[in-house]
């Protein structure tokens, strides 16, 4: 059965095919209590039944076309559609009645070409039931895949936890920073060391803290890019540059906490560490129209060397970061790699523009 819901095309011909043959069925059935059905008449009811099909697959391009327009627009489309449907359907369904039982007669001779159409109120309510329920199955079935991708979604994050601490607490990330601290206070550089630890606490107290299932304003995430970036300054001294540029607009914007993490660790890993000397990381967040758009940009080696080492699993929570964007939008965001000129890599993300509520 899930299998079915997931095939949205095979689950609208199995319903289109219970749905007719279920009106079909009730029709003869009632032509049978209340008078007496000529003689084939069991071959002319399918018949009807698949050219009613056809106006409703009409009908359905027509819903497509009107989906994403204003509920007055496909109030309308529901019920001009469904009436043009039922004026062409019993039009078709009278001629063909008329081709094969020519010996009958169709409705009153006075009436000539109206007897065509006489059935047309009753076959609007057919059409007319039917694009309700055509709405209604669609609803109900975008309904569902919103509740499968918000538990995806939060089932993607708790794992994003896991992966992002795994490699956020590393004994490496620590060994480092401890032994800066050390180098600090061996020096007699006390209060720098001082500054280092606090700066190292309240790190790890937002990684800890922070609920991956609830979203940050761009400038939280901000604060706690300059806090971990701070703390590997203190390591790199100027091979390290930073540049940061947060548009005003954007501040109160949310996002996916702990999303950037990954990218700036990857530029520390490739395009810091790995210079003589250094490098610079530039992280910027700016809206463009409905988008909120991130950006990680060093200036290392570049992309085709990044990329290489990713497939070695250098790229530490790249794909993390892709399937939380596909778990929580679907396919209103996007994930770019890109080079940075005139050497480095780029990283862009599109994700849709979303405010906290107020109260």
């Amino acid at each position: 059965m899930s299998e079915l819901l997931q095939n949205k095309t095979i689950l609208f011909w199995a319903l289109q095919a219970a749905g007719w043959s279920g009106w079909a069925v009730s029709y003869y059935l009632g032509i049978m209590v209340w008078s007496t059905p000529p003689e084939g008449y069991e071959f002319y009811l399918p018949l009807v039944s698949l050219i009613g099909i056809g106006f409703t697959l009409l009908l359905r391009h027509l819903y497509r076309r009107t989906w994403q327009q204003h509920m007055a627009w496909r109030g309308l489309a529901v019920l001009g559609g469904s009436y043009l449907a039922a004026l062409a359907w019993m039009g078709l369904r009278a001629t063909l009645f008329q081709l094969m039982f020519p010996n009958e007669q169709l409705g009153k001779p006075e009436m000539a070409w109206y007897n065509y159409f006489s059935g047309t109120v009753s076959a609007f309510w057919v059409m007319l039931v039917w694009s309700v329920l055509y709405f209604g199955i669609k609803y109900y079935l975008l309904v569902q895949a919103d509740k499968e991708r918000l538990l995806t979604a939060m089932s993607m994050a708790q794992q994003a936890q896991l992966k992002m601490l795994r490699y956020q607490l590393n004994p490496h990330f620590l060994f480092n920073t401890l032994n800066a601290i050390s180098t600090l206070i061996l020096e007699q550089e006390t209060q720098l060391a001082n500054t280092m630890v606090g700066r190292l606490s309240r790190f790890l107290r937002y990684s800890l803290e922070n609920d991956p299932m609830e979203k940050v304003t761009v400038a939280e995430e901000f604060d706690a890019l300059r806090l971990y970036l701070d703390i590997e300054k203190v390591r790199f001294g100027d091979r390290l540059q930073l540049h940061f540029d947060l548009a005003p607009q954007a501040r109160d914007a949310l996002m996916p906490s702990l999303l950037l993490q990954p990218l700036v660790e990857n530029s520390i890993k490739y395009a810091i560490a790995t210079a003589v000397h250094g490098g610079s990381i530039g992280v910027s967040a700016m809206l463009e129209d409905t988008e909120l758009v991130l950006t990680v940009a060093d200036d290392g080696p570049g992309l085709d060397m990044r990329v290489g080492r990713n497939a070695k699993g250098g790229g530490v929570g790249l794909s993390n970061i892709r399937d939380r964007l596909s778990a929580l939008y679907g396919e209103r965001q996007s994930f770019r790699l890109g080079a940075t000129e005139p050497h480095g890599l780029t990283t862009t993300i599109r994700i849709p523009l979303e405010y906290e509520e107020a109260g």
